[in-house]
């Protein structure tokens, strides 16, 4: 969640430091702080409780120059937000470090550390990783051997950032479930929590894995284990463009995100289908072999990819007839779990480093299922290095913490998975000619979708006021409207909550007055009738009606006058959730422009979740 930056170079690098941060923000953060080690060999720090721009205000006031260095945006886990909690944290001016994930047994040794004569400054875990790492230092003199011995007492997530003014240009890397990578370059070499912070000084990238421990000079990396055994891990080329990460003319990363939809379910679906079906090898060797014997599916996700994955369900038992659980992993990782026969166990993550995500993919690797998938947009993640098969959403880069192209192509990438275990288990291909030429018209159905935008402002404009608001769908839209009630709380702060549409007459219709709006989907198909019953019932309590629907004559009767209607495409029900997604994502924008919060780095919130 936290954001690293480190480099070691021939020339000043604290702007450098800088510009990593402010690549990294969408991650979320409370503070930032940098260290440089100057040319006199001195350790110089400076940390703010707040935001990198005010960090980088700060350092103009200041001489601050140095060729190797560290940086740091903390959210906090340990310690309120505020300068002296702030990352990097020293050790008698002689080290600095920063570190991304929690240190589960800080108490028993800050208690050693205290008896031992040490003074903290900070209420953080951090501070006693770095006062280890000076302990061990007095007694050899060598930083690789102080580091490892540090690590060696830990217990917990970490990813570690290590400079000292004893190896002015030599900088220690650190990683045990928390990501951490290094950017290679002529001369000059990185390190980041995430590769986008250095997309503007290299392309070349190593992912380090846990239990590594990298030691990086000008000229050289070496990577070894923890028993010290020198390791090789493999170097990768991000294609990634530098423009990717900018917002270009538009005012929030999430609105640029939100129109890139119908490109990046295009590139999804690039040579991935036919004109009439899903080819076989997409989701790697083995796959089809696998795909084969699959007799049951556990999809295990967290937040928005969570509502993805119950979309899916819909999918996989209508379509392939494949009995579906799904889970959330922070709930999975921690009950007694009775795998199905031949269960095939799948991942979903934006990121590819979401932390319960990625230990309940380790737990399963354990367990006996049949194999595991993962679906994640970040090539080169934890998760599909560590996954036996591995599918790519190409979603691109995406910087706002509310996820909208990730969520809409990891729905396709389902729909493809979905039709691809379809394959295995019929010979009728009738209905996936149908569903494949389908889902091509959906990009450009998406952009129909967003040409609605202005009609969406009205609606937000109607909502920007409210407290409360429910959303509603049937079927495979309720996990839609699950998400489209998360959105609005992510980034407006209204309270909202997702229900089944048949589910309001068991609860929540004791909410409903005249004050509450309900946001419905309503498309047409077998349910259509069931979900107008719905409305009525909404309407009969006074209850603002606000109707997604592709049945717009339907609301032409007197009996829904005072309803507010968006028409939709027409479209395949199965794919409705895709389509229908959109107008959430953009009225959810839209009440959190007009009531000024902060839209691309909500209060409390961060992109990764990279710690329990």
């Amino acid at each position: 969640m936290c954001g690293i930056v480190g480099a070691v170079a021939k020339r000043p690098i604290a702007k450098l430091l800088i510009d990593g941060l402010k690549k990294l923000e969408y991650r979320g953060y409370d503070s930032a702080g940098v260290a440089v080690i100057d040319a006199h060999y001195q350790l110089k720090r400076l940390r703010v409780a707040g935001k990198v721009r005010e960090l980088e205000s700060v350092m103009h006031d200041h001489l601050f120059q140095g060729q190797t260095g560290i940086a740091h945006t903390r959210w906090a886990t340990h310690g309120v937000p505020s300068e002296k909690n702030a990352h990097p944290f020293v050790s008698h001016d002689e080290f600095a470090l920063v570190h991304n994930g929690i240190i589960e047994n800080h108490s028993v040794l800050r208690d050693q550390l205290q008896r031992d004569g040490y003074c903290f400054h900070s209420d953080t875990d951090t501070e006693v990783v770095v006062h280890l790492i000076h302990k061990n230092y007095k007694k050899n003199q060598d930083l690789l051997a102080a580091v490892r011995a540090a690590v060696m007492e830990l217990k917990g997530a970490y990813a570690l950032g290590i400079i000292s003014k004893h190896d002015p240009s030599r900088l220690v890397a650190v990683r045990q479930g928390s990501p951490l990578v290094i950017g290679k370059s002529q001369g000059e070499n990185f390190i980041a929590s995430d590769p986008l912070a250095l997309l503007s000084v290299t392309q070349q990238f190593i992912y380090l894995e846990d239990n590594d421990m990298a030691d990086i000079t000008l000229e050289d990396i070496k990577i070894f284990n923890m028993d010290m055994q020198e390791v090789k891990r493999e170097q990768h080329t991000l294609s990634i463009s530098h423009d990717a990460v900018e917002r270009g003319e538009y005012r929030h990363y999430m609105k640029k995100e939100i129109m890139e939809q119908p490109e990046a379910i295009a590139s999804c679906l690039e040579g991935r289908v036919t004109d009439d079906h899903v080819l076989p090898a997409i989701f790697g060797p083995g796959a089809d072999a696998i795909f084969s014997q699959v007799e049951h599916i556990q999809l295990v996700a967290c937040g928005t990819s969570y509502h993805a994955a119950m979309v899916a369900r819909y999918w996989l038992e209508s379509l392939a007839d494949i009995p579906c659980t799904v889970e959330v992993a922070s709930e999975f990782r921690y009950r007694k779990i009775a795998p199905s026969k031949n269960s095939l166990f799948v991942t979903l993550s934006q990121s590819g480093e979401t932390a319960d995500t990625l230990a309940a993919l380790r737990l399963a690797r354990k367990m006996d299922y049949l194999s595991t998938l993962a679906i994640c947009n970040v090539p080169g993640s934890s998760m599909t290095r560590e996954a036996d098969l591995q599918f790519l959403t190409r979603a691109g880069v995406e910087i706002g913490v509310a996820s909208t192209k990730a969520f809409v192509t990891q729905l396709t990438a389902l729909f493809l998975f979905v039709l691809a275990l379809r394959q295995k288990r019929t010979a009728d291909t009738q209905l996936e000619v149908e569903l494949v030429a389908q889902l091509r018209r959906v990009p450009a159905l998406v952009e129909k979708v967003l040409q609605q935008d202005a009609a969406i402002v009205n609606w937000a404009r109607a909502l920007m006021n409210k407290e409360h608001a429910i959303f509603i769908g049937r079927g495979a839209l309720y996990p839609v409207a699950m998400e489209g009630a998360l959105k609005m709380k992510e980034i407006s702060y209204i309270h909202a909550e997702g229900y089944p549409s048949g589910e309001l007459k068991h609860g929540p219709l004791a909410l409903v007055d005249t004050n509450m709006p309900v946001i419905s989907t309503v498309p047409g198909g077998e349910l259509l009738e069931k979900s107008l019953s719905n409305l009525q019932e909404v309407r009969a309590r006074g209850g603002k009606l606000y109707v997604l629907t592709d049945q717009v004559h339907l609301f032409d009767q007197d009996s829904f006058a005072g309803a507010h209607i968006i028409a939709m495409p027409c479209l395949h029900a199965a794919l409705a959730p895709i389509l229908y997604t959109i107008p959430l994502q953009l009225l959810a924008y839209h009440v959190a422009v007009l009531k000024g919060t902060d839209v691309d780095q909500p209060r409390n919130l961060a992109k990764s979740v990279t710690v329990e």
